[in-house]
């Protein structure tokens, strides 16, 4: 069946897979992601602080995410923001595509986001444009028009590598499906749950997300650390790569007998 003009459908799901969309509008002036992901926001530095301007709702959420954790680094803070944003694409694109067997036009340009809200009232897309639910199409829809540009505007801006990132994008992606099939198989939808299963599979398959990290069953996986440990009192996710959280780093114990540097004449050769 095509898209309803609300997306009815997504509602039974929760909030993760909600989107408002068409009327009423939002009740304020909020900005689209197109906006969030420009270049032109300023660039705080790797573990500087997130600038406070209301025009800048991309460091507007990395700073609420930063304060409510509370985050060590700036950059912790903008991998759990991008990982969080990344799961409610995926969870939206793929609602859809497992329910209507179409999936909307998620343009940035199209889609408004209250970066001081949490979920379904974060986002709301302007215009209901129905486009094929199949894998390539998801594919264009999230990864190519918002996790490329968004992936770009977080290693630019506060040093976050870009490879923890697209991880942040598969373990979303995993998480996303793994709850559609488990909500499907509560309600004995066994088609609907086999059909997330293949979806996320076959994204996880995309050149962007090969190498993220191993998926069996609904069971994900992944080959790095979306940094959570680094909060103080906090511990690994499930699909960590790590067991445990990684000790510190120690400082190398001083020598008892300072050494010259050995680009001094007088340091001893070896």
């Amino acid at each position: 069946m095509d898209l309803d003009p609300g997306l009815a459908a997504l509602r039974p799901l929760g909030g993760f897979c909600v989107l408002h969309a068409s009327q009423p509008s939002p009740a304020g002036p909020f900005p689209t992601l197109a906006h969030a992901y420009a270049k032109d926001h300023g660039e705080p530095g790797r573990g500087g602080p997130v600038p406070g301007d209301r025009e800048d709702p991309l460091a507007s959420r990395v700073r609420k995410v930063a304060a409510a954790l509370p985050a060590p680094e700036t950059r912790v803070a903008a991998s759990v923001a991008q990982q969080g944003l990344a799961a409610r694409l995926w969870s939206v694109a793929l609602g859809c595509a497992v329910l209507y067997d179409r999936v909307p036009d998620l343009a940035p340009s199209l889609l408004h986001w209250d970066p001081d809200a949490t979920a379904p009232d974060d986002l709301w897309l302007a215009e209901v444009r129905s486009r094929p639910g199949d894998v390539a199409t998801i594919a264009e829809t999230v990864l190519h028009t918002h996790l490329t540009p968004l992936t770009t505007v977080l290693h630019a801006r506060y040093g976050v590598a870009t490879g923890l990132l697209w991880g942040n994008a598969a373990s979303a992606l995993a998480g996303a499906g793994r709850e559609l099939g488990r909500w499907a198989r509560r309600h004995g939808r066994k088609d609907t749950a086999a059909r997330a299963r293949s979806l996320t599979a076959g994204l996880l398959a995309h050149p962007l997300l090969t190498g993220t990290g191993s998926l069996t069953g609904d069971a994900f996986r992944r080959r790095s650390c979306c940094l959570y440990y680094r909060v103080p009192g906090a511990g690994v996710c499930g699909d960590c790569c790590f067991s445990r959280p990684p000790e510190p780093a120690r400082s190398p114990r001083p020598s008892r007998s300072p050494q010259l540097p050995r680009s001094s004449p007088r340091a001893p050769s070896e």
